[in-house]
Order: structure tokens, then sequence, then C-alpha cells
């Protein structure tokens, strides 16, 4: 019952770790630093996109071990998820928050490029005396999206706690017990079924 799956649960561990704590270094220290020393808006952006994008492949990689190991999980894990009762339901709820911060940390790379691109465009409108372009929506989306992450992957973080529970022996005897005397009216229904 105790098989061991010590890479997957490594590559998933610490791919989700570099995911958690690179948004939310990110979201304090780099996007406050580049505030902080930036002379205008337009050196805070370059100084908080030059980060993030020295951060991107590695964030990339830690996503990619993370899934990696959650799907190999999820395959070690399969008679669990049909046998024992709250596993599928955790697993179901890991899966969406996997999807959504996925896609939040999509959406917030795309909103840094646009930001990223407006600081080198707003130097050049400046520099010509042309129209500036507006950011503020983007800066706004942002600055929200940036608490999303670690918001999501701090919850995959406390229900890895709660699966990690849902494996002990005694949780997972008395919750295939539940699961079992749960289906076993429809089992003793089915037998007086007419053939």
């Amino acid at each position: 019952m105790s098989e061991r799956n010590t890479l997957l649960r490594s590559l998933h561990d610490v791919g989700l770790a570099a995911w958690f704590g690179g948004s939310l270094m990110g979201a304090v220290g780099l996007n406050g630093a580049a505030k902080e020393q930036g002379t205008t808006w337009q050196e805070g952006a370059r100084i908080a996109s030059a980060g993030w994008a020295l951060w991107t492949p590695v964030g990339a990689l830690a996503i990619g071990t993370h899934l990696v190991g959650s799907c190999g999980l999820l395959k070690a894990n399969a008679g669990r998820v049909f046998t024992q009762q709250g596993v599928a339901a955790s697993a179901l709820a890991k899966a969406v928050l996997t999807g959504a911060a996925l896609a939040a940390t999509a959406y917030g790379r795309a909103l840094g490029k646009k930001i990223e691109l407006a600081s080198f465009e707003q130097q050049d409108a400046e520099d010509n005396e042309q129209h500036l372009p507006d950011t503020g929506q983007a800066e706004r989306r942002l600055s929200s999206i940036q608490w999303v992450v670690p918001a999501l992957t701090g919850g995959l973080i406390i229900l890895n706690a709660l699966q990690g529970e849902q494996q002990r022996p005694t949780q997972q005897l008395h919750a295939m017990w539940r699961r079992a005397r749960s289906l076993a009216p429809y089992v003793v229904t089915s037998r007086h079924w007419p053939h």
C-alpha cells in the first residue's frame, strides 16, 4: 500500500516551491525594487522587465517540473483516486487550481511584456515629442495578477499537504471503508434487478 514515488514527489514539490517562491519574490522584491530604484517610469519598467526576463526560463522549468511530477503522481495514485473517499475531490481541486495558476502566470507575463514594450515606446515618443501610449490599464491588471499567482500556488501547497494526510495508512483504510459502505446499497440493489 505504500509504494514509493520519491522522484515524482521531488519533481512535484521542488517545481511547485520554485513557482510559488519565484512569483512571490517577484511581486514583493523585484517589482518593489524596480519602483524604488527607477528614477522614471520607463526605467522602473525596464528594471522589472529585465528581472522577469531572466526568471522566465527558470520559472518555465519549475512549472514543467511540477507538471511532470503531478501527472506522474496522479497516475501512480489512480487506484486511490477511484477507491478512497475524498481523494478524487482533492485531485480535481488541485487540477483546477493548477490550470488557474498556469493561466494567471501566462497572463501576467503577457501584461509584463506589454508594459516592457510600452516603456521603450514611451522613451521614443518623448524623444520625438509624440503621443505617449497609455499603459494604465495593463499596469492595474498586472498589479493585481502578480498577487494571484502566489495565492493560487500557495493553495496548491495547501492541497498538497491535504493529499499527504490522505495517504496515511489509517486515513486510506478509513476512507476506503466509508467509500465501500456508500457503494454497498448500489451493489445490493443491482443483484435484485430482473435479468
